[in-house]
């Protein structure tokens, strides 16, 4: 599942590539930490990578199924 995230004053989103059970605890964790309790949002990508982000500073979090990136001039 393709997961996109925007952060305050920061142009760019982050885009991450997680596994279908990983974006469901995400889900919940990212309720329970927007109460107050946690300071940080860690997220592993398929790779193995942990992203921390600061909650003050998280703008939303988008959860959608990865799709096909196009490229150059396509038209439906």
């Amino acid at each position: 599942m393709e997961i996109r995230i925007g952060i305050m004053n920061v142009a760019r989103e982050l885009t991450l590539e997680v596994d279908d059970d990983v974006a469901e605890k995400l889900k919940s964790e990212s309720e329970s930490a927007s109460d107050g309790s946690s300071k940080m949002l860690w997220i592993t990508d398929r790779e193995g990578r942990e992203v921390g982000i600061s909650m003050a500073q998280l703008g939303y979090i988008e959860f959608g199924a990865t799709g096909d990136r196009r490229i150059g001039f396509a038209t439906d």
